[in-house]
């Protein structure tokens, strides 16, 4: 795509889109990378619609602006942010996984801090292959209704893959619905390294960790575009600290916002949490420059 062509062409100053650059990465600290697919929800019998997430969330990034977050006074826009496109399905969900793979181990080699927007929770998986293989021994932060830890190839396994075919050997998540879970796949989860937590832990071990934030662990309320909703899930606000919190950490170094599906997003909501979620992550990493 021509660099007029881009979404953030219509972007006007002072906007944080404005500021996110298309063309190189020098001078960058993360990469934002599209994962336009959806075949995994539909192995996984999910509503359809996320593979056109990436497109939706470019969309809603674009009406932000670049402002010093509050909290911080830091500004988000002093990291180099640098948008390397989308990875665009293949013909099957194995090849489109390791197209992914391969994509996210080449930013990893230019020292960028990978964040990844889809499309189905199943690409996660793909995306922290390539980390565990730059950083091994991490372990695993996701906000997600469900544990996703189902044998059958779809967007209901990327855990079981990352704890049984990667260096990863503990997991985290928050926001588990109990009733969206079966007893086998909770007993599976506990047994393999996996721990619940009813809000973000104040402390996790380990030298590396990533982060995974599957939108449907907010409530439907306030993200109706997903491709399960979640009629008791945590807040926006929830959402945005712990987004905050992932990019100020040091340690972590991958993150991604799953499932958007604007199909049934029919005032743009849950675009523009992805983005806000997105934007506060960067703010958050802003501020390990100034420790």
């Amino acid at each position: 795509m021509a660099e007029n062509d881009h979404p953030y062409a219509a972007a006007r100053p002072g906007r944080f889109a404005a500021e996110i650059r298309t063309a190189s990465p020098e001078g960058c600290a993360i990469a934002l990378l599209g994962l336009p697919d959806d075949t995994g929800v539909g192995l996984n019998h999910g509503r359809l619609g996320a593979r056109d997430g990436p497109a939706a969330f470019r969309r809603a990034l674009v009406r932000y602006g670049a402002n010093y977050h509050g909290p911080t006074r830091i500004d988000p826009a002093s990291v180099g942010v640098f948008d390397a496109g989308d990875v665009q399905p293949r013909s099957s969900l194995e090849h489109t996984h390791d197209a992914v793979t391969r994509r996210v181990a080449e930013l990893l080699d230019l020292g960028l801090t990978p964040v990844c927007v889809g499309g189905g929770h199943d690409l996660t998986w793909p995306v922290i292959r390539a980390v565990t293989a730059k950083h091994p021994h991490i372990v695993g932060l996701y906000y997600d209704a469900h544990l996703d830890v189902r044998e059958e190839p779809g967007s209901g396994m990327p855990f079981r893959r990352i704890r049984l075919d990667t260096t990863c050997r503990e997991l985290h998540v928050v926001g588990l619905d109990p009733f969206a879970n079966s007893r086998e796949h909770v007993e599976w989860f506990r047994t393999h390294g996996g721990f619940t937590h009813d809000s973000t832990p104040e402390s996790i071990h380990g030298e590396h960790l990533f982060v995974s934030f599957d939108l449907d662990a907010v409530s439907s309320a306030e993200a109706p575009g997903v491709s399960a909703i979640n009629p008791v899930g945590m807040s926006a606000r929830q959402a945005d600290d712990a987004a905050f919190r992932a990019g100020a950490d040091r340690r972590v170094r991958s993150f991604d916002i799953m499932e958007l599906n604007p199909t049934y997003d029919s005032d743009g909501r849950t675009a523009r949490l992805a983005a806000r979620l997105f934007l506060s992550f960067v703010a958050g990493f802003a501020t390990r420059s100034t420790e």
